[in-house]
């Protein structure tokens, strides 16, 4: 199963898990495919935009083991 770490690079969730775009979104991490989601980690990305990294991590690991999503 894929998951993500507070590590793991935003444009590869994005590759490998896009069905987690509007977790992204609805936080406010509008520019997903930017130069910065090249090179971005989850953790980079959380607090340039004031969102705790664990919690969010753990959203998005849910969401893709509810979801059977991702690589």
């Amino acid at each position: 199963m894929y998951q993500i770490t507070k590590d793991t690079i935003v444009y590869d969730i994005m590759v490998n898990a896009p069905a987690t775009q509007p977790l992204f979104l609805e936080i406010g991490m509008h520019c997903l495919g930017c130069a910065f989601a090249t090179g971005e980690s989850v953790e980079q990305a959380c607090m340039a935009h004031g969102v705790e990294v664990e919690p969010f991590v753990a959203k998005v690991n849910a969401f893709i083991a509810a979801n059977g999503v991702g690589a």
